[in-house]
């Protein structure tokens, strides 16, 4: 396993992707150009990396078999991401997205699945359960294949910069053991590394799997992982103290390090849903989802002030939700019908135009990691009395971290 990354390397700054044209159709509406205009965008910002997702269906339209047009497809992004100066991380078995959960028809039929999320295949919402891919052998299976297919097109890329395993996939399916969970990292990094045995590899772990033990967690993960990723929103927790309080975010980093053996970790997605003042696409968003969106300026301000918060927990970088908001036209299409926060998480709006946040991330590109704090004595349990009652030790732990942390805001 590579060597854990220094102190002094660049805080990675990044972005999750997708297009506001096609959003999470964009690889059966693939435009090479788009993605490459979207790209340069990107890298003119201060980016240096961009996460992308591999839509499960799309790149694997049966167990036994890997579209071919879609690896090639992959390896174009990569390349536009090399000519732009970016590097990439695609993210395997696609999955759960924006509050759907986009699962091929041969995945489907079993009695998982997470009531919340609607399930979607072929283009349109399915009543159907999902096979548990960490005890179905054919559905681990094809997993197995597609991951090696993947990193086999991409292989020496020069763009890439790391595998992560899936996007927050306890909100598809949660393994039956910790057992399952383990051996499943294990197929899955092996298939990966037998690709291509300089890759780097991690999974995209969110707040849900330290609010409860879904048995797949940073302790498992970071059993075969470089590095871990975590996911944090305050507009999500009932438990932070509002839609901008920007300081759940290092503590989630801080709980992830100490769950995770003291592994490096990546904030890998954060942001905040907008509005813009005087906009009557912005004003009727606001009515429908009162509590969730956030004026374009005070996220502005709360990007800054997550960045250096992230910054001054050690992490080794950040990535934001997301690149865009998304055209008017697919927002009659799962998930943006129902999720209408979901349609304005960009940094630029769907014209292209930037919003504020943009400036902050101009002015912070290129800054210097950090070692973070050299204690944790906020922390007063185990992790196995963690796991105990998780849900409640996570607020508990935060009013003790915010009190350590003299936080005030916001």
């Amino acid at each position: 396993m590579p060597a854990e990354i220094e102190s002094r390397e660049r805080f990675r700054l990044g972005v999750n992707y997708w297009p506001a044209r096609t959003a999470m159709g964009w690889w059966t509406a693939f435009d090479g150009a788009e993605v490459g205009n979207d790209f340069a965008r990107i890298a003119a910002a201060g980016f240096d990396s961009v996460r992308v997702f591999l839509t499960w269906e799309a790149f694997q339209p049966a167990p036994r078999r890997v579209d071919t047009r879609m690896l090639d497809r992959l390896v174009i992004v990569a390349d536009q991401a090399e000519q732009a100066g970016l590097t990439v991380m695609p993210t395997l078995f696609t999955g759960h997205m924006s509050g759907v959960n986009l699962i091929p028809p041969w995945a489907l039929g079993g009695s998982d699945g997470d009531d919340r999320f609607r399930v979607v295949s072929g283009a349109t919402v399915a009543r159907s359960g999902l096979r548990n891919w960490y005890a179905d052998p054919e559905v681990g299976g094809a997993q197995v294949l597609m991951a090696g297919a993947a990193t086999a097109a991409l292989a020496g890329h020069d763009a890439v910069w790391a595998w992560d395993l899936g996007n927050e996939n306890s909100n598809c399916v949660i393994p039956p053991s910790r057992s399952s969970a383990r051996d499943w990292l294990r197929r899955i990094t092996a298939a990966i590394r037998g690709a291509d045995p300089a890759a780097v590899v991690t999974i995209g772990l969110h707040m849900e799997d330290l609010e409860e033990d879904r048995r797949l967690g940073p302790g498992e993960a970071a059993e075969v992982c470089d590095f871990l990723t975590m996911h944090g929103y305050p507009i999500y927790a009932r438990w932070a103290r509002g839609s901008t309080d920007e300081q759940l975010l290092p503590f989630l980093a801080h709980l992830t390090r100490w769950l995770g053996r003291d592994r490096d970790v990546l904030f890998s997605e954060f942001g905040l849903p907008t509005y813009r003042r005087g906009d009557p696409d912005g004003a009727r968003a606001r009515r429908e989802s009162p509590s969730e969106l956030v004026e374009e300026q005070a996220a502005s301000a709360y990007t800054r002030r997550a960045l250096d918060a992230l910054l001054g927990a050690g992490c080794t970088g950040a990535m934001l939700w997301c690149y865009t908001d998304y055209d008017r036209a697919i927002w009659v299409e799962p998930p943006l019908d129902v999720a209408i926060h979901e349609r304005s998480f960009g940094l630029w709006r769907a014209d292209g135009s930037p919003k504020p946040s943009v400036e902050v991330v101009e002015a912070f590109a290129g800054v210097d990691r950090t070692d973070g704090p050299d204690s944790s004595e906020w922390i007063d349990i185990g992790p196995e009395e963690f796991w105990g009652n998780s849900a409640n030790n996570l607020a508990r732990l935060y009013g003790r971290y915010r009190e350590s942390e003299g936080a005030t805001s916001p």
